[in-house]
């Protein structure tokens, strides 16, 4: 499995390349800005985006979607409870003072249990809420893709609207740390850690 991350946007979001080695088929998860940074390491890859996966919904993680779906016609994937936030990012963004480009709908309104596969490689969809109502994880194994969940030493906030602690805070003990200790996170922000780096040492929630 290829694995390539890079942070894009004002707000610095991990999006991540994930590729399939045989096919070269790629799925792109959390696209939140700088297109043609993505498109570019797509390219010096040669892999072929076959789906774009949003995390959740929120501007810094979806940004470049409408770009990316022109470049590449690739499936836009999300949570249908964050489905709706697609049409609301220039006017989100913009109460922040940035800018970002509204996005073309959703092809395919993800569930909690559903799978992904591009290639050889399955992608598990975990509703893990608390970050937003329709936040998502997705496992295959001995990584785990977690948007703003979990991060190395701290969790997602809770103060935007959707947010809830408690839910978050059953997310990550249900449908995270319930995963092997050696399992990589890859978070929406910051660098990596380990499921059982978090359960041992992370303040906010501890198994």
């Amino acid at each position: 499995m290829i694995i390539k991350e890079l942070a894009v946007g004002p707000i610095m979001a991990n999006c991540y390349i994930v590729g399939c080695e045989d096919t070269k088929a790629a799925a792109v998860i959390d696209p939140g800005d700088d297109a043609d940074k993505i498109l570019m390491l797509l390219a010096e890859s040669a892999l072929t985006v076959d789906c774009i996966i949003n995390t959740h919904g929120h501007f810094d993680h979806v940004g470049a979607n409408s770009r990316l779906k022109e470049a590449t016609g690739a499936q836009i994937m999300i949570h249908a409870l964050d489905e709706p936030m697609l049409s609301e990012l220039s006017a989100t963004a913009a109460s922040m003072g940035l800018n970002a480009d509204n996005s073309p709908p959703a092809d395919r309104l993800l569930a909690d249990d559903d799978t992904i596969t591009f290639g050889n490689i399955t992608l598990k969809v975990l509703h893990t809420p608390g970050h937003t109502q329709g936040g998502i994880s997705l496992f295959t194994e001995g990584h785990v893709f977690v948007g703003d969940t979990l991060f190395a030493g701290s969790v997602g906030r809770t103060d935007f609207p959707g947010g809830d602690f408690a839910t978050l805070k059953a997310s990550v003990k249900n449908k995270l740390y319930v995963l092997d200790d050696d399992v990589i996170v890859y978070p929406g922000h910051m660098g990596r850690t380990t499921i059982g780096r978090e359960k041992q040492s992370n303040p906010f929630v501890r198994a």
